[in-house]
């Protein structure tokens, strides 16, 4: 029986994966040290932890991994002022449909305050009391850490659960975490891999009370 429904951020509920990429860029940028392609595309759907980790694999930077996490969650603050944010298909009324029958989170790689801004401006943070961000695990997606945890918060078996995810990162974390997954096509604008989740829709409002109970019978 479905009890919980989590929710990934971005490229999910927002596309905002560009983004995330581009406020790592400014940043890395003033201090001349260059964001690759192949590193902006490692930002779409991973933790702080495994994009901290993979820079300093690919060359070292020279910036701490609390300073990055600061000032690229500025610089994405920046980055929505100036562009605005693009609420995909069906989000803020799946989010308030959703949460309102079952137990409701956030579970997202961004740091907290990065997390907070989206979601007041999505003009959803009301219907969840509390959400994950990078500061709340030691380890971020494809490791299932943060959906265990919220697991355990909101007191609901993983087999319980439901994960909305867009990217290959989060879709594994969900699976590992024992939770069915449905991927979500709409924010998926790098076309990362999607076929490990048990289904997969083109956008937010496919996610129908029938499709929930073909995964949950």
């Amino acid at each position: 029986m479905l009890r919980a429904v989590l929710f990934d951020l971005d490229g999910t509920l927002a596309d905002t994966e560009r983004q995330n990429a581009e406020a790592v860029a400014r940043v890395l940028a003033r201090a001349a040290r260059p964001l690759r392609d192949e590193e902006s595309a490692f930002v779409i759907g991973h933790g702080w932890h495994e994009i901290y980790r993979h820079l300093v694999g690919n060359g070292g930077i020279e910036l701490g991994y609390e300073e990055l996490m600061h000032k690229a969650g500025e610089e994405r603050v920046r980055i929505v002022e100036e562009e605005g944010l693009d609420i995909l298909p069906g989000a803020v009324d799946t989010v308030r449909r959703l949460s309102a029958r079952y137990a409701s989170c956030v579970v997202s790689g961004s740091s907290r305050a990065e997390v907070e801004v989206v979601l007041r401006a999505l003009g959803v943070d009301a219907c969840f009391p509390w959400f994950l961000g990078a500061e709340d695990t030691a380890r971020g997606k494809p490791f299932p850490d943060g959906y265990l945890l919220a697991s355990t918060r909101l007191e609901v078996e993983p087999a319980a659960c439901l994960v909305i995810e867009d990217s290959t990162a989060g879709i594994r974390a969900a699976r590992a975490a024992g939770m069915r997954v449905v991927g979500v096509r709409a924010g998926n604008f790098a076309r990362q891999p999607q076929e490990e989740a048990d289904l997969v829709v083109d956008t937010l409002l496919d996610v129908t009370d029938n499709l929930l109970a073909s995964l949950f019978v």
